[in-house]
């Protein structure tokens, strides 16, 4: 009975041990935090890197994976990510997906600051020479200090990869050369190919990485994977870096501020107004635009309300809708402007007719309110019917609508008998001057 007594006590120990083990294991469990963004290096993207990074320090995780797909962007926001990413207390694997996916410009060496990096298949990475904040190309002074610069920081962040690896990253700067993942792979460019975050975070496991001068051991081999989405500001000045966003923001506020100033009272059009243009002045300060274009989009909008105060059957309408579609094209797509960060030329001319088209409506309901006889005081009696309630002889007394007017007969008219009916010609104090109706 004892040995039976001591092998369920066994058994109860044994179930109990089971019953905490993974509450323990769970929380060994190494965290690995992934961020995702998809779009051109932006304010919010340095912001939401940051905080990633920050998140990343606070709660002690193994590795943050950086998933990034860019067309590139400011030289000074890839600065400060690189600057982020080094600086990290946390390994960071910066990965360049889903296939077909890019670190174009400015993505090149974000890429290369990574504690490892690598990429999907399919993907590419280069193209980083530097061009001006317009979009324009360089000087030649001016182009070989960024070149050198971003040189030194390719040098600075490639110590330990091989002399191919690094000529390979200079190209890519001095002669905007692009490469494949596999050509990247090969000249050890970057760590890994990783068909997706799964296989990379296999590859990844006892891999050592350099951190802060100290090398350090990954182990994902059993991790937590937690992604850490964009916070709704974060998201919302995403969006406001798109120009045809920015585009439709000029072109909503503008209108909305014409309405209020023409009604003048109300306030949602120009609460309405006033904030769609502070959000795309937002748009403007990040994008590389011309802002030469600014003086056609006003053009336009004169245009318009010129044709509401003076309408010329669609002449300034006509021209307004020119001087919109010229002035977008102007703002946004000025040569050297990469094409990522263009605006739809369909969009521009959709938008402009459909603006045209209100302004046109605007205009019909003035003509129509100006042609529109007179409602209201003695001028609208004028033209009226009414019957006589006396004898005009040539005066006496006429029933015109719900009232009783005095009245007398136009000179050269002859004398009518009550009950005829006649029109008023003229209004002469409380008067009335009638002529028979025809």
């Amino acid at each position: 009975m004892k040995r039976v007594f001591y092998l369920y006590g066994w058994i109860i120990l044994a179930f109990l041990a089971g019953t905490f083990q993974p509450s323990r294991a769970q929380e060994e469990i190494p965290l690995v935090l992934v961020l995702t963004v998809d779009g051109a290096v932006t304010p919010a993207m340095v912001q939401y890197l940051a905080r990633g990074i920050r998140i990343a320090e606070q709660r002690q995780a193994e590795v943050l994976v950086f998933q990034l797909n860019t067309p590139g962007g400011s030289i000074t926001l890839m600065n400060e990510m690189e600057q982020d990413i080094r600086a990290s207390r946390v390994p960071v694997v910066v990965y360049v997906s889903p296939r077909g996916a890019m670190a174009g410009s400015a993505g090149t060496i974000i890429t290369l600051a990574g504690h490892a990096s690598a990429m999907a298949p399919e993907t590419i990475i280069g193209a980083a020479s530097p061009i001006g904040g317009q979009g324009e190309d360089l000087g030649e002074t001016a182009a070989a200090k960024e070149k050198n610069a971003m040189i030194a920081t390719i040098k600075s962040l490639m110590e330990d990869r091989p002399p191919e690896a690094v000529q390979l990253a200079i190209d890519t700067v001095e002669n905007a050369r692009a490469a494949s993942a596999t050509e990247a792979f090969k000249a050890g460019m970057v760590d890994f190919i990783a068909e997706n975050l799964d296989d990379l975070l296999v590859k990844l496991n006892g891999f050592t990485v350099k951190v802060l001068d100290q090398e350090v051991v990954l182990n994902t081999a059993r991790v937590q994977v937690e992604p850490l989405r964009l916070s709704f500001i974060e998201q919302i000045l995403m969006i406001l870096t798109d120009p045809n966003i920015v585009f439709l923001l000029i072109t909503i506020g503008v209108q909305a501020i014409l309405i209020e100033l023409s009604s003048p009272g109300g306030w949602v059009a120009g609460f309405i107004g006033v904030v769609s243009l502070a959000l795309a002045t937002y748009g403007l300060g990040v994008l590389p635009v011309n802002l030469f274009g600014l003086i056609f989009l006003g053009t336009a909008f004169v245009l318009f309300l010129l044709e509401i105060k003076a309408p010329t059957h669609g002449a300034l309408t006509t021209a307004g809708v020119g001087s919109l579609i010229v002035g977008a094209l102007v703002l946004f797509n000025s040569p050297g402007t990469p094409t990522f960060q263009r605006v739809s030329v369909p969009l521009v001319i959709g938008t402009s007719l459909v603006t045209a088209a209100v302004f046109l409506v605007i205009i019909l309901y003035a003509i129509r309110a100006q042609r529109v006889p007179i409602r209201t005081g003695q001028e609208s009696l004028v033209g009226r019917e009414g019957f006589a309630r006396s004898d005009l002889a040539p005066a006496g007394s006429v029933h015109l609508g719900a009232e009783l007017w005095t009245a007398e007969l136009e000179p050269g008219q002859e004398n009518l008998p009550k009950g005829a009916r006649v029109v008023v010609v003229k209004v002469d104090g409380l008067h009335l001057i009638v002529k028979k109706a025809p």
